[in-house]
């Protein structure tokens, strides 16, 4: 097994800029004060994608602050994924991280054969009391999204086009956030919702945004990579999920829903090192009253989004983070309208 490093000037690099600097002094004291855990990361896609992109950046920057030592292993297949479950678990780290969406019952078997290590898994499944080693979490960042539905309303004529991967809830529930809130300044607007099958197929994503755009979506929604490129070829404009990439479009994307990961792995590595780990669901780390997503500044796109628009998002971002305002956790399939 190949623990992967990364370089000072590479793409990835990027993952640890900015805000990760800001992340790494808001660390708890508790983590930059004990000898470092060892965690390791498994993922079945790059750690360039977008999703798994964040779970990568908030464990180097805890890695960078000295309170973890993190390895990983990216691209591994879902028939793959128990051995190297395995491999770490019997390396001696404490706590493995990762997505199992498509392994779910195999990865809980590994699991329970190793009670003395924790497993922070992405899940569509709740935890089980029966593996008190083993807590869930996904990206419920559906706060940010419905706030980036707003902004994409403000700046669309009535068409919009949204490309995802795969109609699960992780998917849907940021989808349906967003669409709430594009019909919260347009109550008409219109929908063309595609799934492709794929978490990483940039091609197949960017064909699929194309085919929206000649059915007439004038803004498009990027759930995965690819589309944002369709975008910027036929000057349309497009919403970011998950991470912000309008430094790579900066006169195609208007704001972007981010998830930050770091509340959910400082705690977990928190609770491991208390010896307090067990069986919970993490998802509610990814609120936004808990830090755990946010809009991005809107950036090149500032003086073009409306003040009415700017208006309303910073209204209803108050109210989601008093509590006086909920956004809807809707985890059914979207459709087109």
């Amino acid at each position: 097994m190949t623990a992967h490093t990364i370089g000072a000037i590479t793409r990835r690099s990027l993952l640890l800029s900015g805000g990760a600097v800001l992340a790494l002094l808001a660390l708890p004291r508790q983590l930059r004060a004990q000898e470092p855990l060892k965690v390791a990361g498994i993922y079945t896609v790059p750690v360039e994608q977008q999703w798994v992109s964040r779970i990568h950046k908030a464990a180097e920057t805890a890695k960078a602050a000295g309170a973890v030592d993190y390895s990983y292993t990216e691209n591994v297949a879902n028939t793959d994924y128990p051995r190297v479950m395995r491999e770490y678990a019997e390396s001696g780290v404490k706590l493995i991280i990762g997505e199992v969406f498509g392994v779910e019952q195999e990865a809980r078997e590994v699991a329970a054969d190793y009670p003395e290590v924790a497993f922070l898994l992405g899940s569509s499944f709740p935890p089980d009391e029966a593996l008190p080693n083993v807590a869930v979490f996904d990206n419920y960042i559906q706060d940010a999204a419905y706030l980036s539905g707003i902004v994409a309303a403000s700046m669309s004529k009535g068409n919009i086009g949204m490309v995802g991967g795969f109609p699960i809830p992780e998917v849907n529930r940021l989808m349906n956030a967003f669409m709430a809130g594009a019909r919260e300044v347009n109550p008409e607007m219109k929908f063309q919702v595609s799934f492709i099958g794929s978490w990483f197929d940039p091609p197949k994503a960017k064909e699929t945004a194309l085919a929206m755009i000649e059915g007439g979506a004038d803004l498009l929604y990027a759930e995965r990579f690819g589309v944002s490129d369709a975008a910027k070829e036929k000057g349309v404009l497009a919403i970011g999920n998950v991470i912000d990439t309008q430094a790579d479009y900066p006169d195609t994307v208007v704001a972007s829903a981010l998830w930050h990961f770091e509340p959910t792995f400082d705690k977990a590595v928190a609770e491991v090192m208390a010896g307090t780990f067990t069986a919970a669901d993490y998802g509610v780390y990814s609120f936004m009253k808990e830090g755990g997503c946010s809009l991005a500044p809107l950036g090149t796109f500032e003086g073009k989004v409306p003040d009415s628009a700017k208006a309303l998002v910073a209204e209803r971002e108050a109210a989601i983070r008093d509590g006086s305002f909920t956004v809807a956790i809707d985890d059914s399939e979207p459709k087109s309208s």
